[in-house]
């Protein structure tokens, strides 16, 4: 390169990375969810296979969020006044135990659903303090010109997980249900090392004596802001009725009969959508119209949701959950940039912690509503009931929240 020639400007698509704290923590988050997703899927269909009941699939997702809607106040404070790095950590630990814990019930030959469900339980107490003490996190990691990037490459980091994550599940689970176990368990432990060898990072850590004022800032801040309740609950309703996963061991064995690699090809769908729209998102950021796109993708949510639950041909259910994964990911993206960037540093904690309520009520209750549903009406019946409610929530929340339909910026400006 000559004298004359400028330098080459770093590639915006690539900025968040180029603080190595958020390096460790992408690495982090990526591990940990990658093997949840091998736990989840093993798990799925271990339970089917003991008891052949989906209602009992329905059962796997609400004992996971339990802990995270009991436990809301105590996990959101925690991670406002101790080291959030440390608490991820911590937390990516219990569930490496929990694995071993899988691991031992499988290898011991007298496994049952009860105790499955038992460590769930505990698996659930991890995720709820995994989750808010990571997402608050972040936003100490990067400046704030460089966080719509971060929380691009964060939705990929947990896409990518659940497109390889359930296939190498589905795979493990073919060789033998302790191989899956297994491997997550050491997935987890290398989360927790990169956790906790992240840079302590500044925190404007809560310096208030402990009240239930202070204990309940987090609820009253989201309800106060309305863009940010309604694009909370808009994700809350629309995946709650929308949600069929736990529904899919039933589609892989008996609707398409595909067999444990096939769910893991239909775990998988949705994350190679929505890893698309993610990394289109980490160069191409929204900067109009952000609300107006999100119900419009939500709608599409539900769409997709109906064309998946009808089909018969494997390609098109395949097809059918990327395109579901994608319409969510717009979803996803707008709600937790505008929760980090609108939120006070020391109230994230608290806040994230009602947001993993929200969104594990949205994944785990959404679960438990389809397992429900379809041992009552049927898999099929259940699944489209769910995709017309998710359009019919997209409609109704534009006309309840005309200010996140109006919204047109991530950054609050008008």
């Amino acid at each position: 390169m000559s004298e004359a020639e400028p330098a080459a400007a770093p590639d915006p698509r690539f900025a968040a990375f180029r603080h190595g704290a958020f390096l460790r923590y992408w690495a982090a988050r990526f591990l940990a969810t990658f093997a949840t997703q091998i736990v989840s899927v093993a798990v799925g269909w271990q339970v089917y296979d003991l008891t052949r009941d989906p209602f009992d699939l329905g059962l796997v997702g609400i004992i996971q969020f339990a802990p995270a809607l009991l436990l809301v106040l105590v996990t959101g404070t925690v991670a406002d006044r101790v080291g959030r790095r440390a608490v991820m950590g911590l937390a990516a630990g219990l569930e490496a135990a929990c694995a071993a814990a899988l691991l031992a019930l499988t290898l011991s030959g007298a496994v049952t659903a009860g105790a499955i469900f038992a460590v769930l339980a505990v698996f659930g107490v991890a995720r709820a303090f995994f989750g808010p003490a990571a997402a608050s996190l972040v936003a100490n990691l990067v400046p704030p010109r460089d966080f719509a990037n971060a929380v691009a490459w964060n939705s990929s980091a947990w896409q990518t997980a659940t497109i390889v994550g359930p296939v190498a599940g589905g795979l493990l689970y073919g060789v033998a249900a302790e191989s899956a176990y297994l491997v997550a368990g050491l997935l987890m432990l290398g989360s927790a090392g990169l956790a906790l060898s992240i840079p302590r990072p500044a925190q404007k850590t809560e310096t208030e004596k402990l009240s239930a004022e202070t204990i309940l800032a987090g609820f009253r801040y989201i309800r106060r802001e309305k863009v940010v309740l309604g694009a909370i609950s808009l994700d809350l309703f629309a995946v709650l009725l929308g949600g069929a996963v736990a529904l899919l061991p039933v589609y892989a064995r008996d609707i398409l009969e595909l067999g444990p690699w096939g769910l893991g090809l239909l775990r998988a769908a949705p994350g190679m959508g929505a890893v698309v729209v993610a990394l289109w998102l980490a160069g191409h950021p929204l900067r109009d119209h952000a609300g107006l796109l999100m119900f419009v993708f939500v709608a599409l949510f539900g769409v997709f949701t109906v064309v998946f639950g009808v089909s018969r041909l494997p390609w098109l259910s395949i097809a059918a959950l990327a395109g579901l994964g994608a319409a969510d990911m717009v979803s996803v993206y707008v709600r937790e940039t505008l929760i980090q960037l609108w939120t006070p540093d020391r109230l994230r904690g608290r806040v994230n912690a009602v947001n993993m309520v929200f969104v594990g009520a949205s994944n785990e209750l959404g679960e438990f509503r389809a397992g429900t549903m379809a041992a009552v009406i049927g898999t099929v019946p259940a699944v489209v009931f769910g995709g017309v409610g998710a359009v019919a929530v997209a409609g109704i929340w534009a006309w309840l929240f005309p200010e996140l339909r109006r919204a047109r910026h991530l950054d609050g400006r008008t």
